[in-house]
């Protein structure tokens, strides 16, 4: 399974590009909100954005195995970005092996901080100006910017209007970075975002995503199931684990793939010796109950030698579950499947 996403500078996605949508292999254009011109010949659609800044995640799935990532380079290698001016009609391709490598900055192992509360009103205008508003946002847009225009002409303005944004990143957009404040409840203790990459005027569900996890794909593409609570609304814990068992046929019922992946309090992958951060249709050596169900743990001791395959290692402190559908069926999409609670 192949799927490109593409983001407009609002995180929404605005091309439907990958086998999903039954592409066929060839050129597409990507332009931007003004952009008039005639299209070369050879080019299969053209895709516009919202904004001239926009994003991409082209993903490809492959199986857990050296061998299965050997088979899927020379697919990478044809996922290629450039100027039209540098079309002619011939597929290119780029060898991502051998881009150059730079050290990491030093980190606790927290998040980078892109956007600082004391700067937001220098940021905010930046982004204002690169963002055009959506239909209907035109008053808002006006809103903000005599906001803005008023606090560039009074001192006292400007502190109070960066004071509030101190407050507003602390109070409401700190919280948010917790899954169990994003989405609604679908049940099971688990929760989803139901419009993912389509956020239109929805400003907090968009803010709470690019907060804990952004860039999330449309529902239809991938629908995404979370949780930081245990099956009794305690905060997950490795020094206490707990299991998730799927019944036999109950496996998430996807037409490209899943995975459930855990995650430390950063919302980054926890290190562990067997380097397995995530379990799924990727895994071959998983190992399956008598009466064919599936159990899969979580917790920072081992269940046993015999279910490691089965295991995903946490830290001893806070830990967070994430399933991904790829490509889901109808009855995941209505919400007729649902993932099973924590044992």
């Amino acid at each position: 399974m192949d799927l490109r996403s593409i983001y407009d500078g609002r995180t929404d996605e605005f091309a439907q590009i990958g086998k999903q949508y039954g592409t066929k292999p060839g050129f597409y254009m990507m332009v931007g909100p003004n952009w008039q011109g005639a299209v070369p010949a050879g080019i299969n659609a053209v895709v516009r954005s919202s904004t001239n800044l926009t994003f991409s995640i082209p993903r490809i799935f492959k199986e857990d195995s050296e061998q299965d990532t050997q088979a899927v380079l020379p697919y990478l290698k044809q996922v290629m970005f450039y100027p039209l001016s540098q079309f002619d009609g011939k597929m290119k391709s780029t060898d991502w092996t051998k881009l150059p490598t730079y050290p990491a900055a030093k980190s606790d192992g927290s998040e980078v901080v892109w956007v600082h509360p004391e700067k937001f009103y220098e940021q905010l205008q930046a982004v204002i100006k690169i963002t055009p508003p959506l239909p209907g946002e035109e008053v808002l847009y006006k809103t903000i910017q005599s906001v803005l225009d008023a606090a560039s002409k009074d001192a006292s303005i400007q502190k109070m209007l960066t004071d509030t944004f101190v407050a507003a990143n602390k109070e409401l957009v700190g919280p948010l970075f917790a899954w169990q404040n994003n989405g609604v409840a679908v049940g099971n203790g688990w929760r989803s975002t139901p419009n993912g990459a389509q956020w239109g005027t929805d400003y907090l569900s968009r803010l709470a995503t690019a907060k804990s996890n952004i860039f999330e794909n449309t529902p239809n593409e991938t629908k995404y199931f979370y949780r930081d609570l245990d099956a009794k609304g305690q905060q997950l814990f490795g020094k206490n684990a707990v299991s998730i068992t799927f019944p036999k046929d109950q496996l998430p019922p996807v037409k490209g793939f899943w995975s459930i992946t855990l995650y430390n309090d950063k919302h980054f992958f926890y290190p562990n010796a067997f380097k397995q951060y995530s379990l799924g249709t990727k895994n071959k050596n998983m190992k399956y109950n008598e009466d064919g169900s599936l159990t899969l743990y979580f917790g920072a001791k081992s269940p046993g030698k015999e279910r490691e395959s089965n295991w995903l290692p946490a830290p001893d402190g806070k830990h967070s579950l994430y399933i991904r559908t790829y490509w889901a069926d109808e009855s995941v999409l209505s919400g007729k499947w649902m993932p099973p609670n924590l044992n």
